[in-house]
Order: C-alpha cells, then sequence, then structure tokens
C-alpha cells in the first residue's frame, strides 16, 4: 500500500509503516485506512526538514532551485530527501559536515522531495536519500554513488570539480542554462537559441515584432535532447537567413510551469509559433535542422515585405547587396530615351513581381541603365545590345548565369526556377571581381530628354562663295 501523498520510494528504503516492530502510540498522529476491507494503521511522523536556516546546507524549493542551481556557475551536490526517512535522518550530520568543509568551494543543499515532489520527479527521484551532483551541464545531473560520510562526500565533490575546471580550460561548459540569453555547449552554436522564462516571455515574445518559434522542453526527455543540437542549428542558420526576423527559443517546462500551464504543455518536446497579433499554433513539421529552417524561412517570406528593387548608382550599392545575398539578380534596362518612363517602369514591374514571387529566396535585386555601367556589363557577357537583360551572380563564387529566354515574367520564372534547382549553365565573372563602378545620379522616373544641341551662328557665313568653283 502507497503512503498517501508519496510515490517517491524504493524496496532499499522500508517505509515506516511497514515495519513489523513499528506501533501506533500516543503522541504520534495516526489514521485509520480502510482499504480493500483491511483496516491499517498508518503512521505519519511529525517530522519537519531536516535542515535549518543556520546550516550550511541550502535549502533548495521548486521556487529556488532554478535561480540557485540551474543558473549558478558553481558545482552543486544536492539532496533529495523525505524527512521521515530513516536513511536520510542518518545522513543529515555527515551531510551537514560536509556542507561545511566545502562552503565557499562547492555548495551544498537538499530538497524535501515529499513535500516537492514535482522537483524529485523533475529529476526522476525514486528512492531516498538521492544525491545529485550538477556540474558543468546543469540539466544533466549525476548520481552520486559514493560513500554516505562527510569524508567521502567531500572527496567526491572536489574530483567533480576537478573535471569542471579541466572543462573550462579545454573550453567544454554545459547544455541549456536556463533563463540565460544562450544555451551554449561545446558545440558554440546554441548562443542563437535564446532561452526565455516565466518573467522574460511577455516582453520578448508577446510585445515582439518577429516570429518566434519556441520549443517547451524538460531537461530529463530524450526526445528534447535528441532535438537539442537540431534546434541549435537551425536557429543560427534562420538567424543569418533572415536578419534576426525568425527567432528560436526554448522554455524549461520543469522550471517555468506558469508558461507551460498557460500554453497547455503536455508533452515534450512541444513547438508553438508566436506572430504578433495571432494565437499560437503548433509547428507539426520535422526535427531535423532542414526541417525547422524551411518552416523558418516560410514563416518569414510570409511576414516580410518585398526586396528591394535597387538601381545601381555606386559601387557601394552593387557590393553590399551581391555580398549580404546568396545571389543577386541584375537587370540591364535599355536607355530611357529608347523606352520613355512608361517602358522603364513596365520592366521594372515585371522585375518586382519576380522579386515577391522567389522573395523566400532573400536574393538581392538590383538594376542599371544600358552604358552606365559599360564595364559591369562587359564582365557579364551583356555587352553593348539586346537589351533588356538579366544576369545571376553569386558574389561568392564569383559565377554568373544569363537570361536566355524573355524579359517577361514566364520568361524570368522559367530562368529563376532552372536556377532554384540547381540547374542551367554559369560562367565566371569576367576579371574574377566586379569591375570598377561609376557613381551616377539615380533616374528621377521622368522620360529622357534629348541632350541640347548649341546653336549655330550662319550670320557670318557668306553663303555666295559656295557657288563657286574652286581652282
Amino acid at each position: 500500500m502507497d503512503r498517501p501523498g508519496s510515490q517517491l520510494f524504493t524496496d532499499d528504503e522500508v517505509l515506516p509503516w511497514q515495519q513489523e516492530s513499528h506501533k501506533c502510540s500516543v503522541g504520534v498522529l495516526t489514521t485509520l485506512l480502510f482499504v480493500l476491507g483491511t483496516v491499517s494503521c498508518t503512521l505519519f511522523l511529525a517530522v519537519n526538514g531536516l535542515y535549518s536556516a543556520s546550516d550550511d546546507v541550502i535549502e533548495l524549493t521548486p521556487t529556488n532551485f532554478n535561480k540557485e542551481v540551474i543558473q549558478s556557475e558553481s558545482l552543486w551536490l544536492v539532496e533529495f530527501y523525505a524527512p521521515w526517512c530513516g536513511h536520510c535522518q542518518r545522513l543529515t550530520p555527515e551531510w551537514k559536515k560536509a556542507a561545511t568543509a566545502l562552503k565557499g568551494v562547492v555548495k551544498v543543499g537538499a530538497v524535501d522531495a515529499d513535500k516537492h515532489q514535482s522537483l524529485g520527479g523533475q529529476y526522476g527521484v525514486r528512492g531516498f536519500p538521492t544525491i545529485k551532483i550538477f556540474g558543468a551541464n546543469k540539466n544533466k545531473a549525476e548520481d552520486y554513488q559514493g560513500g554516505r560520510t562527510s569524508d567521502a562526500i567531500v572527496d567526491a565533490a572536489l574530483s567533480a570539480l576537478r573535471s569542471l575546471v579541466k572543462d573550462r580550460l579545454s573550453g567544454r561548459s554545459g547544455g541549456y542554462s536556463s533563463g540565460k540569453q544562450s544555451r551554449e555547449s561545446g558545440g558554440g552554436d546554441k548562443k542563437d537559441v535564446i532561452e526565455l522564462t516565466d518573467d522574460s516571455f511577455d516582453k520578448n515574445v508577446i510585445n515582439s515584432d518577429d516570429v518566434w518559434m519556441v520549443e517547451f522542453y524538460a531537461p530529463w526527455c530524450g526526445h528534447c535532447k535528441n532535438l537539442e543540437p537540431e534546434w541549435a542549428a537551425a536557429a543560427t542558420e534562420v538567424k543569418e537567413q533572415t536578419k534576426g526576423k525568425v527567432k528560436l527559443a526554448a522554455v524549461d517546462a520543469t522550471v517555468n510551469q506558469m508558461l507551460a500551464s498557460r500554453y497547455g504543455i503536455r508533452g515534450f518536446p512541444t513547438i508553438k509559433i508566436f506572430q504578433k497579433g495571432e494565437d499560437p499554433v503548433d509547428y507539426d513539421g520535422g526535427r531535423t535542422r532542414s526541417d525547422i529552417v524551411a518552416r523558418a524561412l516560410d514563416l518569414f517570406s510570409d511576414n516580410a515585405p518585398p526586396p528591394e528593387l535597387l538601381e545601381i548608382t555606386s559601387e557601394d550599392v552593387l557590393k553590399s547587396t551581391c555580398d549580404a545575398h546568396q545571389l543577386c539578380i541584375i537587370s540591364v534596362l535599355p536607355h530611357i530615351l529608347d523606352t520613355g518612363a512608361s517602358g522603364r517602369n513596365s520592366y521594372l514591374d515585371v522585375m518586382l513581381k519576380m522579386a515577391e514571387k522567389y522573395k523566400k529566396k532573400m536574393w538581392g535585386w538590383l538594376w542599371t541603365e544600358a552604358g552606365a555601367q559599360s564595364d559591369l556589363e562587359s564582365s557579364l557577357g551583356i555587352g553593348g545590345f539586346g537589351y533588356p537583360a538579366m544576369a545571376a551572380v553569386n558574389a561568392r563564387k564569383m559565377k554568373f548565369a544569363l537570361l536566355k529566354g524573355s524579359f517577361s515574367e514566364q520568361g524570368i520564372n522559367e530562368f529563376l526556377r532552372e536556377l532554384s534547382v540547381g540547374r542551367g549553365s554559369t560562367a565566371p565573372v569576367g576579371g574574377g571581381a566586379f569591375p570598377k563602378i561609376h557613381s551616377v545620379e539615380p533616374w528621377d522616373g521622368k522620360d529622357g530628354e534629348l541632350p541640347v544641341e548649341d546653336d549655330i551662328d550662319l550670320s557670318d557665313v557668306d553663303l555666295d562663295d559656295w557657288d563657286k568653283d574652286e581652282l
């Protein structure tokens, strides 16, 4: 028969009401329980916690555990105990002695897991006392298997401390760091996963104009541990590709239980998508980096404005656009005198429609007037005729592909679609780098005007002399 209010025990700790020699006596609270028609006498020891504020053992609860232990840089030894447990009572003086000896070196704490069952359950506590070591990775606590004397406990603490210091020297550290703005580990990429708490969630997520993908996890959850490297790698890639407009975050739902309850978290990991002004929705896609990135980019493109279409008026415009994007699409449009403003605007409208259609690709979009950047035209194999023309340039590889079809929505769409799947012929940019770009005045949106020719004064010319034959 289970003791009311507790399921955290194993066979190695005999419960008080299972001891044949134990009797109900005056001064002890007794309760009669009728189970399956059998009357049993169950004893509840009127025992408070085993530690007091005057001890060097730090009392831990669900309220302070995250701040004291998980967010701490210190090494922690934590005992999970039950006040009625005989083994725990015998350990108490040794635990106090160890805490005093390690004061200022290693932190020693204790959790009344009978009172705080959620905290005990979080760390898989099934028997008392259970001692865990919280080292570099606070979310992967190690079980202490040593002796129950103060000497043995101190030796184990110093050994764990030595390992922690060596890890720091070699640049290794723990996994999730609840309450901080990163989840750093040996991989280094987890810095881009933003850790959220009950206190920071609304300020960062609900009041944000950005899109948030939030993972609710539990440190002991195997599926969460499998997701962790994929989530971290995706966070870095998404941050780069969306310029921080889509953020990947994580919530330790076992610590931040208000958030878990608020969003109905029932299993781990649970991923939810938050967009300003909308109710959160569940992410039900794949758990690989590529799956997560693809969904994030879809969210970004759904919320992103169309890409800018910039005229190449200086070297800075060309370089900053092409360096910041995987591809930059460069169009060379006919001279304004050949098309007028309406003709040019029709070409620009085609480009803008294509930019909107392919905005998920996050390419850069540029244009210039025929002859304005003749060196650039030559380097891209356009050179002097056949306008309008279009080239897609990879500035990192200094390679380009030319539009062979018509400069129309259909022709450009076919060209870009082939590029999207890695097809189409490419050639190196002439000279292996962008040529000199001339600074020009931006188009004013008006029709072109023919240059004004100087009037020639013919008043001083004697036209009669033109009729005479020259000898």
